[in-house]
């Protein structure tokens, strides 16, 4: 318990230096992520965007590292991907031990939908996101990692970006329709089955259902079934029935 005390003081030490005076919550929040995860600001493993926690890529390796993580492998989804358009699909698994089943993240980027500092790294950041996603399902690390931050949330400083909440937000602040309109609508243009997208979903953001996943991967799902709906619907109903037993199974 002294060592922990003792991690969190100089956590809140290199926080106050780096980004000033910290809110009592994110005083709380750091003391927290501080005695649960051991991560250390000293080695880049958080940062403070808005008042808002964020691990970062090297914090979630050293969490997995520290909890004896098996392997983690990614590759390339080739049928949703196009070098040309620099869009890249990526699909992690990662392996908690050498029996695990694995626990499965998609990340997605392209140039749209990454910072214009990082363009041309699309493919490296699309295998960050889904090493990240997989990681956070396999530790049930429920913070967003920065990485996975788009251009608009950067740019604009969204005081609450990408919240983690159990469903969609009803509505959206920009005056867009909400994210289950904007679905059902790429539905109904496309001529999909709701079921088997919705399986999709899923299984793109890593989550045992849609309604489990964090705003932010399903707005990274909904761009990329409108680009890949666009591109090669052929293509996407193939993947589609892939999910048609799992689907089918379901009370």
């Amino acid at each position: 318990m002294p060592k922990t005390n003792s991690n969190s003081r100089e956590n809140i030490k290199l926080a106050r230096e780096k980004w000033g005076e910290i809110s009592k919550a994110a005083k709380r929040s750091l003391k927290e992520l501080t005695n649960r995860l051991s991560l250390s600001i000293a080695l880049g493993d958080l940062l403070l965007l808005d008042g808002r926690w964020y691990v970062t890529h090297a914090g979630l390796l050293r969490i997995a590292n520290r909890r004896g993580c098996f392997s983690v492998r990614s590759s390339i989804e080739k049928d949703f991907s196009d070098a040309a358009a620099a869009r890249w699909v990526f699909k992690a698994t990662v392996f908690k031990s050498s029996k695990s089943k694995g626990f499965v993240g998609f990340g997605d980027a392209d140039p749209s939908n990454v910072s214009s500092l990082v363009r041309g790294a699309e493919l490296r950041i699309a295998e960050t996101r889904a090493v990240n996603r997989a990681l956070r399902k396999a530790y049930e690390i429920g913070i967003c990692s920065v990485e996975e931050l788009g251009t608009s949330a950067v740019s604009n400083r969204d005081p609450d970006p990408y919240r983690w909440a159990s469903t969609p937000a009803k509505h959206s602040n920009n005056g867009q329709p909400r994210l289950r309109d904007q679905l059902c609508i790429l539905i109904r243009q496309h001529k999909l089955d709701p079921a088997l997208v919705k399986a999709y979903a899923a299984d793109f953001c890593g989550t045992a259902t849609l309604s489990g996943a964090s705003r932010d991967l399903v707005e990274s799902f909904i761009s990329h079934l409108s680009s890949t709906a666009k591109e090669n619907r052929d293509s996407l109903v193939c993947k589609l029935n892939s999910y048609a037993q799992s689907a089918e199974v379901r009370p």
